[in-house]
């Protein structure tokens, strides 16, 4: 179903003047197409529909002025819809609404008095009424917004008047209960479930019966029902899932697994059960080998019964299995506080007891420009030297101050990182697709990012980092680019790659926010690619040993970041795994309160609805 046409769009009144215009014309096809795009505008204006009615009458009918074709406009369809229901299939008419529904839940296409006519579901078969009621839950939230619920109630006032007509329907009185749920009117809801379950005992009535207590808090007879619901159907593996969840959400978790056991143990493939597995063995003891194994079921079973949330679930707001880690360190925390003055820091000086990481130090410089950084000292191991001989140094040292040896990115790399770059992610293998768009930059561009980001984008999002962190958005920056290396000739054998080696020498490079960007690549790489784990694992727990290592005599600002990517790397050795558990509990700098506001400002938009 599409939106229409490309032209800029004509209100309600302009579509309607020349409707009537074609009308009188006799020009039906073009009034047809002008009515059509007046009832996108306003779809229950009642003008709109004595102008349909006016074309319906010189057309002897008019529904075939609104053909159906694959992707039929939705004022074509709610038009058709109507006249349909005028020369008596209102039936037909329901199932067009309920997808142009589909298409735009938040239209009121079904607020018309025929719709809610309280002698319509006399002239229906109640089946097919329980089918549209269906079909339009399918295509909403479950529950449904607040706000959201005034263009669905005529779709409620349906249901409430064919369960007046038909008050002994099963399958209609189920179909109504679960509408009713998910707008909000729960009591309804269970009072029509039990009246359907008690009429026709069947598996979907006590399933519908079930969420309508489940709603209501009601958790004992919730599970009591969908147990029923299972006893009607032992091989209906989606109900084990069903109940697992619901156990889960109240803290049974022993027993939710249980049921996920028993139905894996029907079919070790069924997809429900498999997701619901792994979301709650990750939640009973928190190994991401859990959501790898997810990963790579999703990755095998492209073909899902339906949509799943539990990877991203899992993954939603942890460090880097759903989002960057704000950076952490005098710096930044220094940083964050002359954001917050009036005078922007103008004037004052901070003194570090130690040189930090020049992404830190370059973006301090470039977001404050009135504020003087001292350092006291350079501490041993000196951090302007990378850990390893680099192929490809990013930095050179002028004594305290750091500055690129890479030209500045493209204007068009700079424009495509602003369009990708964001904080947070559902998972790795979904930050990996997302990166494609990155795939035809080039190595010098991709680079070139790292040490030059451009300003953040004139977005919402853009304007509250600029404004309160702009090193997060330098974060995103560096972590966007990074995964565009991982989509850089990726004919190329792994062992022997340009983006493997470019990757690892940035992991190896001066210690610095883009050595957390490039390891949270190859951990990536090692989420959608199977046969690199061993070897990411291998540079993780070499690269983690060494952060030990240096933290041992000096303070590592990314020490914490990496131990968190160690812990999102799949296959990592256990020995590995604690010395990250370690790094993590040890002494070191919080997340400040702020930054925690800021972070539910900006990851909100990702959460699911």
């Amino acid at each position: 179903m599409s939106e229409g046409r490309d032209d800029p769009p004509l209100s309600a009144e302009e579509e309607l003047a020349l409707a009537r215009l074609a009308l009188d014309e006799g020009d039906l096809s073009h009034a047809a197409g002008h009515v059509a795009g007046a009832l996108t505008r306003a779809p229950t204006l009642p003008e709109v529909h004595e102008t349909l009615a006016r074309l319906a009458t010189a057309s002897g009918g008019g529904v075939d002025l609104f053909p159906l074709h694959q992707r039929a406009f939705v004022g074509v369809v709610v038009a058709r819809a109507h006249l349909l229901a005028a020369t008596g299939r209102p039936a037909d008419g329901l199932e067009l609404l309920a997808a142009a529904t589909g298409h735009d839940p938040r239209a009121d296409w079904a607020g018309v008095p025929w719709v809610t006519a309280p002698e319509l579901p006399e002239r229906l078969d109640p089946e097919r009424v329980a089918r549209v009621l269906m079909q339009v839950c399918a295509t909403v939230d479950d529950p449904v917004p607040r706000a959201d619920r005034g263009p669905l109630s005529p779709y409620l006032t349906l249901a409430r008047n064919a369960v007046t007509v038909h008050p002994d329907h099963g399958l209609l009185l189920g179909a109504a209960s679960a509408l009713a749920r998910r707008l909000g009117e729960v009591t309804l809801a269970i009072r029509w479930a039990s009246r359907g379950v008690r009429v026709q005992p069947s598996k979907l009535g006590e399933v519908w019966l079930g969420y309508a207590y489940r709603s209501a808090g009601r958790t004992r007879d919730a599970l009591a029902a969908l147990r029923r619901a299972v006893e009607h159907d032992p091989a209906d593996l989606a109900v084990y899932a069903d109940i697992a969840g619901t156990l889960a959400d109240n803290g049974r978790l022993d027993e939710a697994l249980d049921w996920i056991d028993r139905a894996l143990a029907r079919d070790p493939t069924f997809d429900c059960a498999v997701h619901t597995a792994h979301r709650l063995r990750f939640q009973r003891d928190g190994d991401v080998a859990h959501l790898v194994a997810l990963a790579d079921f999703v990755r095998d079973h492209p073909d899902d019964s339906h949509e799943h949330g539990d990877l991203a679930e899992c993954c939603r707001s942890r460090p880097w299995l759903g989002q960057v880690t704000p950076a952490v360190g005098a710096a930044v925390a220094a940083l964050r506080h002359a954001l917050t003055e009036e005078n922007r820091g103008h004037g004052a000086t901070v003194r570090l007891a130690t040189l930090e990481p020049p992404s830190a130090m370059r973006t301090v410089a470039a977001a404050v420009p009135g504020l003087r950084v001292e350092v006291a000292a350079v501490a041993d191991p000196d951090p302007r030297e990378p850990r390893r001989a680099s192929d490809r140094p990013l930095w050179r040292w002028d004594g305290m101050v750091a500055a690129p040896t890479v030209p500045a990115p493209s204007a068009g790399a700079a424009d495509r990182i602003r369009q990708l770059a964001h904080p947070a992610w559902p998972n790795p293998p979904a930050a990996y697709d997302a990166a494609v768009g990155l795939a035809t930059l080039g190595v010098t561009d991709l680079l070139g990012l790292l040490v030059h980001p451009p300003a953040a984008p004139a977005t919402g999002m853009g304007r509250v980092l600029a404004g309160q962190d702009p090193s997060l958005w330098v974060r995103c920056v560096q972590v966007w680019a990074c995964l565009g290396l991982l989509h850089h000739r990726t004919d190329e054998p792994w062992p022997e790659s340009t983006r493997r080696r470019v990757l690892v020498d940035l992991v190896w490079g001066v210690e610095d926010w883009i050595t957390e960007a490039a390891l949270f690549a190859l951990v990536t790489a090692a989420w959608v690619d199977p046969s690199v784990r061993a070897d990411v694992a291998g540079v993780v727990a070499e690269r983690l040993a060494d952060v030990a290592t240096v933290s041992r005599q000096r303070p590592v600002p990314i020490a914490v970041s990496l131990a968190y990517l160690a812990l999102a790397t799949p296959a990592l050795d256990a020995g590995t795994a604690t010395l990250a558990g370690e790094l993590i509990s040890g002494p070191g700098p919080r997340r400040a309160g702020p930054v925690r506001r800021l972070w539910a400002r900006l990851t909100r938009s990702r959460r699911r609805p």
